[in-house]
């Protein structure tokens, strides 16, 4: 009876050992009787990854997080476990993200040239690439961050709305009606004058398509002229033409040479006539400031008045001699 008691109690130990071990390694999520191989990631930052967290390779759970440790010069390295059927793809590169609302994170395995278009996620990744042998890698931010950043996104969008609530008051609605409206009667006014020059536009439009006929009919002329030179450089009339231009080039050559030197005589002329009105010029002066004879005839007034008084009395003369010839003609006959 003692013996069965020990047996019994010895299985109940035995069997409450083995529920143990089985129980610690699935908290651990260990894998076991399957042979695995370790991949080693190299981090600044791991977040909140803890030990036993999933490992995600193109969608599909391949595999465990074994082991967190500290390294030199500020990283962080995680031993990841894979089964063995999993194929890293060429440029592998692990990221450590939520996988759920409730905190939970997990490695993905993904290619380089799918990361996410964040400069500090590249940076990281391209600064956990110097390290040999290890898979570069970088943490995302988590819920927390995201909703932290949100929330302070929502303050901000909140603090804009009141300062627009606050800029935007009746006034400011009034005047934006009244811009409205402006901009209404400038868009009638710009319609009734498009429809006023409606003709006019038409009609420069087709005067447009007539010059387009004539210039291209023009340019018909002058290749047929052309082609006619080209045909006609090689007659006679075309050497006699030529000829004729030489001769025609010599007179114009002696005619430039008659006219060039007339253009001196001119010039020998020209400068004749201005000193002819500079002596003209200094005459005039000297008149109109009254020096000389003529001057003073022309400039002084007391002459004219003196002038104007004998003309009187010459008239005065005449008309008492015409009176009275006796008076100053006497004729005695012997």
């Amino acid at each position: 009876m003692k013996r069965t008691n020990d047996l019994i109690v010895g299985l109940v130990v035995i069997g409450a050992v083995v529920s143990t071990t089985l129980s610690i390694a699935w908290v651990k999520q260990s894998d076991l009787g399957r042979t695995q191989r370790d991949v080693t990631a190299h981090f600044r930052d791991v977040g909140n990854t803890r030990v036993g967290n999933a490992v995600v390779v193109r969608g599909v759970v391949g595999g465990r997080i074994q082991a967190i440790e500290l390294a030199p010069g500020g990283w962080v390295n995680v031993r990841l476990k894979l089964d063995p059927s999993v194929r890293l793809p060429s440029d592998p590169v692990v990221l450590l993200n939520e996988s759920s609302l409730f905190g939970d994170w997990q490695a993905t395995v993904v290619e380089r040239s799918a990361l996410p278009a964040d400069a500090k996620v590249r940076a990281e990744v391209a600064e956990a690439s110097s390290e040999p042998g290890m898979l570069p890698g970088t943490s995302l931010p988590g819920i927390g961050e995201l909703t932290a950043v949100a929330g302070q996104i929502a303050g901000d969008v909140a603090t804009v709305a009141t300062r627009f609530g606050t800029a935007f008051d009746d006034v400011a609605a009034r005047e934006l009606h009244e811009s409205i409206r402006n901009v209404s009667d400038l868009s009638s006014t710009l319609k009734n004058v498009a429809n006023a020059h409606a003709s006019d536009l038409d009609s420069l439009s087709r005067q447009l398509q007539r010059t387009v006929v004539t210039l291209d009919r023009a340019a018909s002329s002058v290749e047929l002229t052309a082609k006619r030179v080209d045909s006609a450089a090689t007659s006679d009339d075309a050497r006699r033409l030529i000829d004729n231009f030489s001769v025609a080039s010599l007179e114009l050559r002696h005619t430039a040479t008659q006219i060039r030197a007339l253009s001196s005589r001119l010039q020998t002329t020209e400068a004749k006539i201005d000193d002819v009105l500079t002596a003209g010029d200094s005459v005039l002066t000297k008149i109109n400031r009254g020096q000389g004879t003529l001057g003073l005839l022309l400039n002084d007034p007391t002459m004219y008045r003196r002038t104007d008084s004998v003309l009187t009395e010459l008239r005065a003369l005449v008309s008492d001699l015409r009176n009275n010839p006796k008076k100053y003609i006497s004729v005695r006959l012997f």
